[in-house]
């Protein structure tokens, strides 16, 4: 049995090349996407850290573009970083540990726990992006990938200490719960329409041998590694050539969001997103056009609940962010090669938001 320590199983695939980027593979174009977004996160960022006064003086939307490309980089980098190095590892890791450590597809214990596995992994939503996408490549049902994917952006223990400072443990633990019910549903509709042949299964899913047990032999075969610098530096490698695909999806979203948040003043939620129907519709379009990250996402949603008095608001915001966000969205279409897996997600989950989101404004 091969580690994560040693040299790379057998049954691994060989990363992927990503035909459309220029770094890499025997593809002569360019990936415009990826290199265009990274100028302009690049330019926003060094312009607002070297620039920031004379920006200022020459424009106020500018001014405000590379503050809001400074401030989402600043803290979305280490989750970027340990995602990449999560990618790195999970490639090298063999598929039946993976399929063991999520249980068996279709099942409620298998949705559990990649929910269990999402709430307690501490990285940002575009380092979970990451993940999630390369645990459906190491065997994951496509249930488990929406489920992890779903409890995971704002779920994370740091932020979970954020949103009480800022609105209490009783909001928080509630928010929580209810994303839980929101990932089980949503995983286990999923696993029904592959059953059912309704969405395709997932065709890098993994039988496990007779009697394996995990534990045991993760044991062996760490006993048997051999960790140096070298693997090390390949496993980075590795990591950050099969996230490029998400990660110029990351980088657009970024650009984006603080296009957005140069023109769109945060301070109308408190005037618009009241606890009413439109408030909740209006919620649900500006978490869908408002690419944030989940740091980014826990203040506004706290605003919500303060400032607007709708706590049915603040839940939908944070989790219509994650159903239909456009990085997730393009993400999943990249991994499965599929518009339909790609739109099931919001599909699932966006009824079960609005519905959530009138209950509790209406009970609050």
């Amino acid at each position: 049995m091969s580690s994560c320590c040693s040299s790379p199983p057998p049954e691994s695939p060989t990363p992927e090349v990503d035909d459309s980027s220029c770094c890499g593979g025997t593809s002569k174009s360019c990936d415009w996407l990826l290199w265009g977004s990274l100028f302009f996160v690049l330019l926003g960022y060094f312009g607002h850290l070297f620039f920031a006064d004379l920006i200022a003086d020459a424009s106020t939307n500018l001014a405000h573009y590379c503050r809001g490309v400074f401030e989402l980089f600043n803290k979305m980098w280490w989750g970027l970083g340990l995602g990449v190095l999560a990618v790195g590892s999970l490639g090298w890791m063999p598929r039946e540990w993976v399929a063991s450590a999520l249980g068996k597809p279709g099942t409620i214990n298998g949705i559990l726990r990649a929910i269990f596995a999402g709430l307690f992994l501490d990285l940002c939503n575009h380092g979970i992006l990451l993940v999630a996408m390369k645990l459906y490549e190491r065997g994951a049902s496509y249930g488990q990938t929406l489920a992890f994917l779903i409890a995971s952006p704002w779920n994370s223990l740091s932020l979970t200490l954020v949103l009480i400072a800022l609105i209490g443990i009783k909001w928080t633990l509630g928010f929580i719960l209810l994303s839980v019910v929101v990932a089980v549903v949503t995983g286990l509709v999923v696993e029904i329409l592959v059953k059912n042949g309704h969405l395709p299964a997932n065709n890098h899913s993994v039988e496990l041998p007779e009697g394996f047990k995990l534990w045991p032999e993760m044991k062996e075969a760490f006993k048997k590694s051999r960790l140096s610098h070298i693997l090390l530096v390949k496993m980075v490698k590795s990591g950050l050539s099969e996230s490029q695909m998400i990660v110029r999806w990351i980088f657009f979203g970024t650009v984006l969001a603080a296009a957005i948040r140069a023109f769109v003043p945060i301070d109308v939620f408190g005037d618009w997103f009241g606890p009413t129907w439109t408030g909740v519709m209006l919620t649900l379009v500006a978490a869908t056009v408002i690419e944030v990250c989940s740091e980014g996402s826990s203040p506004i949603a706290a605003d919500l609940v303060t400032r607007a008095n709708a706590p049915g608001n603040g839940f939908a915001f944070l989790m219509a962010g994650a159903a239909t966000d456009y990085t997730e969205i393009m993400a999943l279409k990249e991994t499965t090669r599929s518009w339909k897996m790609a739109f099931i997600l919001p599909m699932c989950t966006l009824p079960q938001v609005v519905v959530i989101a009138w209950m509790v404004n209406s009970l609050a």
